[in-house]
């Protein structure tokens, strides 16, 4: 038979055990959750304003492996981000952080120019993060200029990273 303090010291013993198990699980339960909230709401009005679909880091890299034909653009600044990471195969097209209610004459020809004629072409744009607007803004105006085959990825390079999938960089 236990004695009461060898119970003692084993339910204990189970009992931070649950806790750092659990840590996860209790860890999600703090402030934070509103601060998700907010990204999510965010994110779901931007892509119900740009009319495009979403795609996440998963899937990406499934039609990757897939040799899916489409067109990956990453938004992000070329010095400070493309050139030092990327999707595969991304081409480069840097946007503005802010959402973008115009677009000049020259910048939305260069655009169309990557984007090419074929408005059914599958494309996919990612900058950053969830929370950067960059992919937002060439998913929209894609939207905006007919193409009707448009994603975002929302995760971004981050997303990426963090799921160990490979990167490409400079030269």
């Amino acid at each position: 038979m236990i004695s009461r303090k060898a119970a003692l010291v084993a339910s204990l013993v189970a009992l931070a055990f649950c806790f750092v198990w659990s840590g996860g699980a209790f860890a999600a339960w703090g402030a934070k959750e509103l601060d998700t909230e907010k990204v999510a709401v965010t994110f779901e009005k931007e892509v119900a304003r740009g009319g495009y679909k979403v795609v996440s880091t998963e899937e990406l890299k499934s039609w990757i492996d897939q040799k899916k034909e489409m067109l990956i653009v990453d938004t992000m600044p070329f010095e400070d981000s493309y050139k030092k990471q990327r999707i595969p195969g991304a081409v480069n097209f840097p946007l503005p952080v802010p959402e973008m209610t115009q677009m000049d004459d020259k910048t939305k020809a260069a655009f169309e120019k990557l984007l090419g004629p074929d408005k059914d072409r599958l494309i996919v744009f990612y900058c950053g993060f969830t929370k950067c607007t960059r992919s937002h803004n060439g998913a929209m105006w894609a939207v905006k200029l007919g193409y009707k085959n448009v994603y975002r990825q929302p995760g971004g390079i981050k997303a990426w990273d963090e799921a160990g999938y490979p990167v490409e960089k400079a030269k």
